[in-house]
């Protein structure tokens, strides 16, 4: 699929936000990305030329904010009405191979639903795992930066040399891992699978505690994908580094191109849907 005819989802509704950032690092890719609000896909109170359907679209996008005001915890409300008017949608367009991600309260969001870590069946279901109160205890908007070892991730699979240290600023009060122990899984299992999609790192690549690791998560998990790699959540923002004036120090740093480490993350992205979709 040429990537002027890619569909991109960006799911909102009421607290949600980073949506029109979403939009923009898309469009400047060359894509046709649409804020797409949630009744419009379950279709009952949209008019018929706003209602979309998931199938519409190659990649779905869940982003960051508080969507539902955090009520209950971070991402539950939004993910049981998915679950409740969308789940079977949902694991048509998983099953397809199709791309869904979520950042910050968007993998939130497919925690709550199961969908991460995740099974074997790619459908909504209990959560095994949790995104915690960060153990500062505050909410922390910091630069930090995220590592990629290696693993499943589709659009980083033979792409991305293991070790790559990209800078992906956060702003988050619930992103501490915390697993379930739901059928069996643990870190060991995640890494096995080659589920993490990154970890946290100082700046030179290296394991640090905070601020480094600005929630406590254990083993310094930033992320996870599903087992087949096209589901993923990570809790810093991309959107937020998409050009390399968005790095605090890019007046310090040698400049060879406008493209921060967030468009690499996106860039990704559509070259694995143009190529595979």
């Amino acid at each position: 699929m040429r990537r002027g005819e890619l569909r991109v989802a960006i799911l909102a509704i009421e607290g949600t936000n980073c949506d029109q950032e979403l939009f923009e690092a898309f469009r400047s890719l060359g894509c046709q990305p649409e804020i797409v609000f949630l009744k419009q896909l379950e279709g009952e109170r949209s008019p018929p030329s706003l209602r979309r359907r998931l199938s519409d679209f190659q990649i779905l996008m869940l982003p960051g904010g508080f969507s539902a005001g955090d009520y209950v915890r971070a991402g539950a409300v939004l993910a049981a009405r998915i679950q409740s008017r969308l789940g079977d949608e949902m694991a048509d367009f998983i099953r397809s191979g199709k791309l869904v991600g979520g950042i910050c309260n968007g993998f939130q969001v497919l925690v709550e639903m199961g969908l991460l870590p995740g099974g074997v069946e790619a459908r909504p279901g209990p959560p095994q795992a949790a995104l915690n109160t960060n153990d500062s205890a505050h909410f922390e908007c910091r630069p930090t930066y995220c590592r990629w070892d290696g693993g499943n991730f589709r659009p980083f699979k033979d792409h991305l040399p293991a070790g790559t240290v990209l800078y992906i600023p956060s702003a988050h009060g619930e992103g501490k891992l915390i697993l379930s122990g739901a059928h069996g899984a643990d870190l060991r299992d995640l890494l096995a699978n080659g589920q993490i999609l990154f970890r946290w790192t100082d700046p030179d690549g290296n394991p640090a505690g905070y601020p480094w690791n600005p929630n406590g998560s254990p083993g310094d998990v930033a992320g996870l994908t599903s087992r087949e790699g096209t589901v993923f959540g990570l809790m810093p923002h991309p959107e937020r580094s998409f050009q390399i004036y968005h790095h605090p120090d890019w007046m310090r740093r040698p400049v060879s191109s406008d493209m921060g480490d967030g468009r690499r993350f996106f860039e990704a992205m559509v070259r694995y849907a143009e190529t595979h979709l």
